[in-house]
């Protein structure tokens, strides 16, 4: 088991005292592909980045079992916790426009991220960017390398976050709404290279996204939270067979295209839901 959580509460001070952004959360990963689903503000990106301890400077971590590789990361300190992200552990964010540096070529980012894993030299380190922008099917790596962020496309700069994440090859990927600023033809091609590069690197991966048909069709799991809760946790091939009534909102609330409505149908919420 590579990720091991029981019983996770992240807690924020309020006026009105502490106030839990993620309640009670458990999960088990090994080497598949969990789906992370719910509304904004459900606790999905806190959740995963607890397994990262990068949350905000305010926030109270606790929980009966937090670890990564049976590594106990509550009692990790910031020197374990170094050796976990990036090299173990890599996170692609949301939109590369604001998680890339802007006064660093892509390849410079690249190189840089495999220099902080490995030992080797400046010549390696721009060898080794130059194959990782090739990995993540960028067809003239040479000039993407010498590209600033802000001369690349959306695609090709969430391209080049995921190679910067691959550099160290960890063993665990999250990805946190990493197609969300994307169309959907270049959303599918992302999605199908991470798809091939999980499987074929044998990493685990979690994806956050609010896209429920894309999280059926991609992952094998898909937990669904709300409320800083997991309220039902199931295989993604059976996510349209769902039954807690927020999920079934979820997905009645989808327009589609073989079953036209003339007005969408609205969540109704029930406050037993976030009990």
């Amino acid at each position: 088991m590579l990720v091991d959580i029981a019983n996770l509460r992240v807690t924020f001070p309020t006026p009105r005292g502490p106030s839990a952004a993620v309640r009670g959360v458990s999960i088990s990963l090994g080497a598949e592909k969990l789906g992370i689903v719910g509304e904004s503000g459900s606790g999905k990106s806190l959740t995963a980045r607890s397994i990262l301890k990068l949350l905000p400077g305010n926030a109270t971590l606790a929980a009966d079992r937090l670890s990564f590789d049976g590594i106990d990361i509550l009692a990790a300190n910031e020197r374990a916790m170094r050796a976990i992200r990036g090299k173990r552990a890599g996170l692609i964010m949301q939109d590369p426009k604001y998680s890339l540096n802007p006064v660093m070529t892509a390849g410079g980012q690249i190189a840089e991220a495999w220099r902080a894993h490995h030992k080797g030299s400046a010549r390696q380190a721009r060898d080794a960017a130059m194959d990782l922008l090739a990995q993540v099917q960028i067809r003239d790596p040479a000039r993407v390398a010498q590209a600033y962020p802000h001369e690349l496309s959306g695609g090709m700069g969430q391209r080049v976050m995921i190679a910067m994440m691959l550099a160290p090859d960890p063993e665990l990927l999250i990805a946190d709404e990493p197609t969300s600023a994307l169309d959907a033809t270049v959303q599918a091609e992302i999605l199908r290279l991470m798809e091939d590069l999980v499987a074929r690197r044998g990493m685990a991966l979690i994806l956050i996204s609010h896209d429920l048909p894309l999280v059926s069709h991609f992952c094998d799991r898909v937990a669904v939270m709300y409320a800083g809760r997991i309220v039902e946790e199931l295989r993604a091939g059976d996510l349209t067979r769902a039954t807690h009534p927020y999920t079934r909102g979820l997905l009645d609330c989808l327009p589609a295209l073989s079953h036209p409505q003339p007005r969408l149908k609205v969540l109704v919420r029930d406050a037993a839901w976030s009990a």
